[in-house]
């Protein structure tokens, strides 16, 4: 079970590195989008900063899955990211659906295995 463990996070780690490099770095050139999904798209690099925060929350999440350290964090961080990955998936571009569920049951994963760590703030005090 342990290995388990390691091999997903790291294959999530992994996967959410080379999205934030090769956003950064520029080295995948953006394919043409059309639709709802070019308008969400446009949406959300008008903000002007929206794209740039989640590209470094994937970063940083994604170094510490790879590296095992404050994973059970990276976890709570990361689901937001995937959760709206999940749903432009589902419901603007189903093209690369698998990946998006894979991302949600791993990080679904990676968090029960570390459920004891989330135990104390789900105490009523």
């Amino acid at each position: 079970m342990k290995i388990a463990v390691i091999i997903v996070r790291v294959l999530m780690g992994l996967l959410f590195i080379f999205g934030s490099v090769t956003y950064f770095l520029n080295l995948i050139p953006t394919p043409e989008l059309s639709g709802n999904l070019k308008t969400f798209n446009d949406g959300i690099n008008a903000s002007g900063y929206l794209m740039t925060l989640i590209k470094s929350t994937e970063l940083v999440c994604g170094i510490a899955f790879v590296t095992g350290r404050f994973v059970p964090l990276a976890s709570v961080l990361i689901a937001p990211v995937i959760v709206n990955i999940l749903f432009v998936h589902l419901f603007l571009d189903r093209t690369t659906l698998p990946i998006a569920i894979f991302l949600v049951l791993a990080n679904i994963f990676v968090a029960f295995s570390n459920w004891e760590k989330y135990e104390p703030l789900l105490e009523a005090k």
